[in-house]
């Protein structure tokens, strides 16, 4: 999947609702570390939702194929059940 842990730092200037900054500093809250996890988060969930979107037509051909045909494991499966 997508791994960031090797990426080097860059600054960069955010503009970040003053309340919540204050309060963050009170709380000792690394705004870096926790930037970068919901950044790496919520990118991780777009990169999904694309993935999905963009392989969309053929996730509904395969379940179309395993509702008609059954899968691999059916065959086994019933082999290995008592009766």
């Amino acid at each position: 999947m997508l791994d960031f842990s090797d990426a080097p730092k860059r600054a960069t200037n955010l503009n970040l609702n003053g309340r919540l900054l204050d309060l963050a500093r009170e709380m000792n809250i690394n705004l870096s570390q926790t930037v970068d996890r919901l950044l790496a988060e919520e990118i991780r969930r777009r990169y999904r939702e694309h993935w999905i979107e963009r392989n969309k037509d053929a996730i509904a051909e395969y379940n179309a194929r395993v509702e008609k045909e059954g899968t691999f494991s059916a065959e086994i499966r019933s082999f290995m059940r008592k009766e």
